[in-house]
């Protein structure tokens, strides 16, 4: 909808297309250069200038001042919608000085008719009077140049009068083209009447697919969330474990230290170190008296520890 009201707004007012160099008179308003050189030239036989839009009047032929900006919108539209296609607008054929809409085309005479001249027109049988057309010769038959008022239903041809009675197709069944047209239109109403029903079929059974994507996607992420939950309790449950275990693996440590065991057999050894320096020292006096005024050696050692090859705690 925007981009048809910005075509609007950069369509010349005199061939109804897009700008081409467009220029802008002193009124303000803007025209492609070549439709309103075409204009002025018109108005040059009688020295008075206007403005096709507002009739404003000028003195002399007025200076056209290219818009730049109108251009490059112009051209910007342009290459932004290479795919929509220019308008196609039907002239009168009769309106030679300046293009004007036609709203009419003549079959029989080959030309577009605008208001002005649809008036003066011949209103006679033969002038068939329709739609504006640029391809008024394909509604003509082609062998006798005559209007195609009927359709050949055994070859399924658009046909003339003369087709039909001295023509290829004579003998043939034929029925007016309004009449043929009708049955087509009949037919074609029923063909959509099928599509529209089986569009909306379509449209129920996407909307059903989309609904249980829906519940899929939402199924999907309870799911994960479910196991997210599971596996983080897990994994906590595992962090409590390790520290457990080796909790455990320090409190026996701690139980089976042999510290204790070890400073009692420093504490024995520097006994027994000192007692065999006393023992040494008695060996190495030349004094009778002084060894023999010792306590007797046997003294010197434990009973009971004799022949102990280790503690008693590491038995």
């Amino acid at each position: 909808m925007a981009s048809a009201d910005l075509r609007e707004e950069l369509e010349c007012s005199i061939c109804l297309t897009l700008y081409t160099d467009p220029v802008t008179l002193r009124c303000g308003h803007n025209f492609c250069r070549v439709c309103i050189d075409r204009v002025l030239n018109t108005q040059d036989d009688s020295g008075v200038y206007s403005c096709p839009e507002c009739r404003d009047g000028f003195n002399k032929r007025p200076t056209l001042k290219r818009n730049i900006t109108l251009c490059n919108v112009a051209e910007r539209f342009r290459s932004t919608h290479p795919y929509q296609e220019e308008i196609t607008r039907i002239y009168c054929t009769y309106c030679i000085h300046s293009p004007v809409p036609a709203v009419r085309s003549c079959l029989h005479c080959e030309a577009s008719l605008c208001d002005n001249h649809l008036r003066v027109h011949s209103k006679g049988p033969e002038h068939v009077l329709t739609d504006p057309s640029t391809s008024l010769e394909t509604r003509k038959c082609s062998v006798h140049k005559k209007i195609l008022e009927y359709y050949c239903t055994e070859d399924a041809a658009c046909i003339c009068v003369s087709c039909s009675l001295a023509g290829e197709h004579r003998g043939h069944r034929v029925e007016m083209l309004e009449e043929a047209s009708e049955k087509k239109k009949m037919k074609l109403r029923n063909v959509l009447q099928k599509l529209i029903t089986k569009r909306k079929k379509t449209e129920e059974s996407v909307k059903s697919l989309k609904e249980q994507g829906r519940k899929v996607k939402e199924k999907s992420s309870g799911e994960a969330k479910r196991v997210t939950a599971l596996f983080i309790d897990i994994r906590r449950r595992v962090d409590d474990l390790e520290k457990r275990v080796l909790s455990e693996i320090s409190r026996r440590e701690e139980k089976m230290s042999l510290s204790d065991g070890i400073q009692k057999l420093e504490i024995k050894m520097y006994e027994l170190s000192r007692k065999m320096r006393h023992i040494e020292e008695l060996c190495n006096m030349t004094d009778p008296l002084t060894v023999l005024q010792e306590p007797d050696t046997g003294d010197l050692c434990d009973p009971e520890e004799e022949g102990e090859t280790s503690p008693g705690w590491m038995k």
